[in-house]
Order: C-alpha cells, then sequence, then structure tokens
C-alpha cells in the first residue's frame, strides 16, 4: 500500500498534534489507511485529501485558540506550514482548516474538526514511525453500518468501499458492533436501499472517482463480499420484501 506524498505531510502533521498534547483525535480516510496498514492490508486503497478530527475540552475552544494550537504543533515540529481557519464549528458543523505551504503559499490540504461531540472508543496507531490517536476499527466500523443501512448509502459509497477492505483483515463481530452502537447511542436503518436497490448503488459505485491512478474493483465483487461480511447484522430480505 503505498502512501502519497500529500498523505505523508497529512501524517507528519497528525503526529505533530499527537506529540503536541491537542486534544484531537483522528477519524476518516487517514485512520482507516494506518487501520488497515496495521493490520497486514497490502493492496491500494483510495487516497484522501483531507485530515477529520475530534476535538474535545472542558470549555470550547475560540478560533484563536484552535489556530494557534495547531500552529504551534506544527512550527515545533519543523513543518514549513501555516494554518488558517475558513469556516468555524457551530452546532451540527466542523471547524475548517487550509493548511498552506509557507513556500509556495499552495494549499496543501484541509482539516475538517468536530468539536465536544460524543466521545468514540480511540487507540493508538503507528505508521511509518508517525504515532497518532485515532478511532478504534469497531467504532469505524459500526459508523459505516449506520450510513449503508440508511438511503445515506447513496452519497456515502465510499462506506461500502471501505467495508470491502475491512472484510479481508477484520472478523466482524456481530455482538461487539451492537454494543458499539448500543454506547453511542445510535441505531441502524432497515438496509432497504442496500438489499433492494442495487442497480442505483451500482450508478452510485460507478460515478465515485478513485483519485490517482487506482485502480477500482468491480461492483459486483464489492458488494458480494459486504453482503456476506455483514450478512449476521441485515435484516432478513423476505420481510423486508413484504415491508416495501
Amino acid at each position: 500500500m503505498n502512501i502519497t506524498r500529500t498523505e505523508q505531510i497529512m501524517y507528519d502533521v497528525m503526529k505533530a498534534v499527537y506529540e503536541s498534547n491537542i486534544p484531537i483525535n483522528f477519524k476518516g480516510s487517514m485512520v482507516l489507511k494506518a487501520c488497515l496498514l496495521e493490520a497486514g492490508y497490502s493492496e491500494e486503497i483510495r487516497h484522501t485529501v483531507d485530515i477529520d478530527g475530534n476535538w474535545y475540552s472542558d470549555t470550547p475552544p475560540t478560533k484563536e485558540q484552535l489556530i494557534s494550537s495547531i500552529q504551534n504543533a506544527v512550527d515545533k515540529y519543523g513543518l514549513n506550514i501555516s494554518v488558517s481557519i475558513y469556516r468555524m464549528y457551530d452546532k451540527g458543523r466542523s471547524a475548517g482548516f487550509e493548511l498552506t505551504s509557507k513556500d509556495s503559499g499552495e494549499v496543501l490540504f484541509t482539516m475538517d474538526i468536530d468539536v465536544n461531540r460524543p466521545v468514540p472508543s480511540t487507540k493508538i496507531y503507528e505508521i511509518a514511525g508517525v504515532r497518532f490517536r485515532g478511532v478504534s476499527p469497531i467504532h469505524m466500523i459500526s459508523d459505516k453500518l449506520v450510513v449503508i443501512s440508511t438511503d445515506a448509502v447513496y452519497r456515502r459509497i465510499k462506506d461500502i468501499i471501505d467495508l470491502y477492505y475491512f472484510s479481508h483483515v477484520f472478523s466482524f463481530d456481530t455482538s461487539f458492533i451492537l454494543s458499539t452502537l448500543k454506547n453511542d447511542e445510535r441505531t441502524l436503518g432497515n438496509f432497504n436501499a442496500f438489499l433492494f436497490h442495487k442497480a442505483e448503488l451500482q450508478h452510485s459505485y460507478e460515478k465515485y472517482r478513485f483519485a490517482g491512478n487506482l485502480s477500482k474493483p468491480s461492483f459486483a465483487d464489492v458488494y458480494s463480499k459486504v453482503k456476506a461480511y455483514i450478512r449476521d447484522i441485515l435484516p432478513p430480505e423476505k420481510s423486508l420484501d413484504y415491508e416495501r
């Protein structure tokens, strides 16, 4: 599995944040990649151009605190990067940051940070000498299950792709997943779109573009493997068919 130049810079920033004790836990595709690498997945996966995270503190941080915390961290570790904020967080909205090269002025990548949302389970990851705290594999799997169990799956087709990756290296522990969902106060939908609208899902999948020259597995392979992977948590198709 290759790490792009941009992804390496993003991991360097995540390391700087972690080692500076900033109260940010990471999530999203950068954590997914580290998680899969640690588990022994060697095939190429989809690339990303942003960092996602959660900030936790007793009091809500100001805009200045957010910027200065991250800027001081990247400066301390010699990263020639300027941090700016283009969207302040609010209820239901993450804070949005741009990280720019001080030399060229080029925007290297963006960062989306939720503030004081419910705390998921986390673990320490290490990839290519970079350590950071990110959400746990079981939390990622559970989160993606919630998405594909609803009509949101059409616009979040990447969550099916990510479960396809997980299916190669992680066993599916139904009881653990249900316990995680209960602790997070989240519930699954009826999987109607996933089970009965395969053609629409395939249309969304075909429109989804992988960055670079990365080849995309066939929809048939992705769908069949994910369906088999999560079969123990899917409702009976016949009973759902009567409800449609």
